[in-house]
């Protein structure tokens, strides 16, 4: 809800005067309402090369966070900055912080800025939103003043205190505050409307005078929280302010305030002043600036009455902006002739190190990398896998084998080579909920575990027993053709050794009841591989097993075992070293870790749908031999 308002129109300009005259010092820390991290590390930047002993950043206020901290770098060392959930949390865990950096938005920076002022150790609030609705902000100005506080903005960049002190993103990058020699004080009062001129006349100023003291815009919209005159009768105050600059605009009344203060002697300083928005007077109709502020309305409120009646008071004002620098310059000139103003001793500022992805861009250093990618690049406008385009591999010709044959081989496979892949991934997705995988899973979700906490749990079982056979039936049995042992001396050798020959053998399966995926997958190598040697082989090894037990037969993860191995020959893309070092990494495991994947996610998600409790396995199906 919108406050209500019963402070009159401000029709007159406000020359009482009631700021502080020191607003910030080289001690003074803020509190970042809705921080940005930009803007945070800016200003430690321009902590570092100002020379601060402290940093002017005390804490990070985000709603709904739940505490920690925010590292970044203060100099050389990084920094941690705690980070609160209320404006109340931050102001008492640092009393020391008196301003308030509110990056809220328009719609909410009414109600945070309203907590900050009620903040007892809160001396300024700054607004950087543009658009506060100006029933909003005429209310915050009446708070601010009755608390004794002081508002800068909306609609503002904020300011900045050479050497000392600097709001947000004020005065832009580290370049420009060294250009401008903001890191060190000067001794001109600078104050502005706009924040993006501002940073122009920090230019203007350190090439024609010794540099600000300090620099403020107070925002464009209509009803700033403080004025133009506001801050230059603060700058009247302050010892080490010398001279004056005033950049206005046209709209409004705020610069007749400036008017009256020089008349009646309550500004004695040196004022140079210029109202932007001359160009007006060459449109029919009334116009509308970038400011909320900033419209040319009637005759008093155009540039060029403002302009006027700041010369008529005595401000030095030049014939237009271009002559701004001109009349700066002689007006400084004067004062340092007169010794009223001591040349500055420049001091030499730290150097700032650059952070690393700004030094790494520009080419300053060179760091190892800590890991190699050569299968896909997600740095571009779009992901790559092996180079190829995700938005072709979203195409309807290509499919998961593809996929599969870029991210594990490097290769655009052949077609029947990446159907064959998509087929054995079909073919072990699922084996019934008995398999220990498939158990696992449904232990793991009955007992409340997450999806993937489920899925795990199922995967965790894949070794030698349970689908692990296919590298090392791929293994044993390359091993063995490639040696030219006969199917009598490979499984004699493998008996003598004690152990299991891998992808030979079945728990329920047999010679009379066949695995029709074995089946499948046999059919398909016979209709479109060229080499069928290893089959061949392992068929004639199954010939030889079958004597001993009716279930040793070549199971499934034996026939995907070495139907890959007369895959990668017939396909002619893979040397004999790839191909060893393919069966020795142990891709094709992976095949059935993939694969059973969509099966054990498939019971997981079948056991929650159907909200079954806790699983115990029965005591009936339990030997107790205690």
């Amino acid at each position: 809800m919108n406050p209500s308002v019963t402070s009159p129109e401000m029709t007159t300009p406000r020359v009482e005067g009631h700021l502080p005259a020191r607003l910030f010092t080289k001690q003074s820390q803020a509190l970042i309402y809705n921080y940005k991290e930009a803007a945070v590390q800016r200003m430690l930047d321009f902590d570092n090369v100002s020379q601060r002993d402290t940093p002017s950043v005390a804490g990070l206020i985000h709603p709904g966070a739940e505490g920690g901290f925010y590292k970044a770098f203060f100099g050389f060392k990084e920094l941690v900055i705690p980070v609160y959930n209320s404006i109340a949390d931050a102001c008492e865990s640092c009393p020391n912080a008196d301003v308030f950096l509110n990056f809220a938005s328009h719609r909410s920076a009414y109600q945070s800025s309203v907590k900050a002022l009620n903040q007892p150790s809160i001396r300024t609030v700054v607004i950087i939103a543009e658009g506060v609705p100006e029933n909003e902000a005429r209310a915050l100005i009446a708070l601010a003043k009755k608390n004794n506080k002081v508002i800068i903005g909306p609609a503002t960049v904020g300011g900045i205190q050479a050497g000392a002190f600097k709001i947000g993103n004020t005065a832009g990058t580290i370049d420009n505050i060294m250009a401008c020699k903001l890191y060190r004080s000067g001794s001109v009062g600078f104050v502005s409307k706009s924040g993006g001129l501002s940073n122009e006349m920090y230019n203007v100023l350190s090439k024609n005078t010794d540099g600000i003291y300090e620099g403020i815009a107070i925002g464009g919209d209509a009803f700033p929280g403080s004025t133009l005159t506001d801050h230059a009768l603060r700058f009247e105050k302050l010892l080490e302010v010398k001279m004056i600059v005033i950049l206005g605009e046209l709209g409004g009344w705020d610069e007749y305030g400036i008017v009256e203060a020089l008349k009646s002697g309550q500004i004695t300083k040196p004022v140079c002043a210029w109202v932007s928005g001359t160009v007006a007077r060459i449109f029919p109709t009334e116009v509308q600036f970038g400011h909320a502020g900033a419209k040319s309305g009637g005759e008093t409120e155009s540039a060029e009455a403002k302009n006027a009646a700041l010369k008529g008071a005595g401000a030095i004002v030049p014939s237009s902006f271009e002559d701004f620098a001109n009349v700066i310059a002689d007006t400084y000139g004067k004062l340092v002739a007169a010794g009223s103003v001591k040349p500055v001793e420049e001091p030499n500022p730290p150097e700032l190190p650059l952070d690393f992805k700004t030094a790494v861009k520009a080419g300053k250093v060179r760091k190892p990398t800590s890991i190699i990618s050569t299968i896909c690049d997600d740095r571009g406008e779009e992901l790559t896998y092996n180079g190829v385009p995700i938005s072709n591999i979203c195409q309807e010709q290509y499919n998961v084998g593809d996929v599969i044959g870029l991210l594990w081989f490097k290769r655009q496979l052949p077609a029947y080579a990446s159907k064959f892949i998509e087929m054995c991934l079909k073919l072990t997705a699922d084996h019934g909920p008995c398999v220990s995988g498939a158990h696992n899973t449904i232990v793991a979700a009955r007992a409340g575990k997450d999806l993937v906490s489920s899925l795990v749990s199922g995967l965790l079982t894949i070794g030698p027993r349970f689908g692990g056979a296919i590298d090392d039936s791929a293994r044993v049995f390359k091993e063995a053709y490639d040696r030219k042992l006969s199917p009598e001396e490979f499984v004699e050798g493998m008996k003598a050794k004690g152990k299991r020959i891998p992808g030979i053998g079945h728990l329920i399966k047999s010679a009379d009841d066949i695995d029709k995926r074995v089946v499948i997958l046999k059919n398909y190598s016979k209709e479109h591989f060229s080499s069928s040697q290893y089959l061949d082989y392992a068929l004639e090894v199954e010939k030889y097993t079958l004597q001993k037990a009716n279930n040793l037969i070549l199971n499934v993860d034996g026939c995907i075992g070495v139907l890959f191995l007369d895959l990668l020959h017939s396909c002619g893309l893979f040397k004999k070293e790839e191909i060893e070092e393919i069966v020795n990494v142990g891709y094709l495991n992976g095949f059935f870790i993939v694969g059973r994947s969509i099966g054990l996610i498939g019971h997981a998600l079948d056991q929650k749908r159907m909200r079954q409790p806790l699983y115990r396995h029965p005591w009936e199906d339990v030997l107790y031999d205690v």
